[in-house]
């Protein structure tokens, strides 16, 4: 949770929160706004504004330590852990660790989406029936398609996008809900 998104949650403005926190305004409001990094500011400060907006410490500094990898690496690594855990624990461990509804809430759609598929996918794949824990989601869509870095070449070397429509045309069903374009999710190196 962003500092910006406590400060709408709890209906506060800067000015409320440097008045609760007992920081001045201008060190609240250069955090708030950007100009100071929170991750860089004494463990009082950032133990002042966590509990002046009824958050934990690490929650606050969540968004400063998490740091986002490439989709085309999140993709290899999702593959890799289907690989080494097997399909039944690839899902009991997604499921428990709640990380589609995580990586929702943080806004990163597409990893979020991809994870889903993934699961529904395998699901399908072991007639395991869905977990409608996340049916809400299921109703996303990114709003264009993301195609493999691979294909995203092969059709800017050939100058044309046949590479594309070859690829949506047989992308897994799971995957192409989201409008995430995927055809091999098992044979990974």
């Amino acid at each position: 949770m962003t500092i910006q998104d406590a400060l709408k949650q709890r209906n506060m403005s800067i000015y409320r929160l440097a008045k609760a926190s007992k920081l001045p305004y201008a060190t609240v409001n250069d955090i708030c706004n950007g100009k100071a990094q929170l991750e860089r500011c004494s463990a009082e400060t950032i133990y002042r504004l966590a509990h002046a907006l009824k958050v934990s410490m690490e929650e606050l500094l969540a968004p400063c330590v998490l740091k986002r990898s490439s989709f085309e690496n999140f993709k290899s690594s999702v593959c890799h852990r289907v690989k080494e855990l097997g399909d039944i624990d690839f899902i009991a461990d997604t499921l428990e660790s709640q990380e589609i509804r995580i990586y929702y809430d943080r806004k990163w759609y597409p990893e979020s989406l991809y994870l889903l598929a993934m699961l529904d996918y395998i699901s399908r794949e072991n007639d395991i029936p869905l977990c409608n824990e996340y049916d809400d989601l299921r109703m996303c869509k990114l709003e264009k398609p993301i195609y493999p870095a691979s294909i995203r070449a092969l059709s800017a070397a050939a100058k044309n996008e046949s590479a594309m429509d070859h690829a949506a045309a047989n992308a897994i069903p799971e995957f192409k809900r989201f409008n995430i374009i995927e055809n091999e999710v098992r044979n990974v190196i």
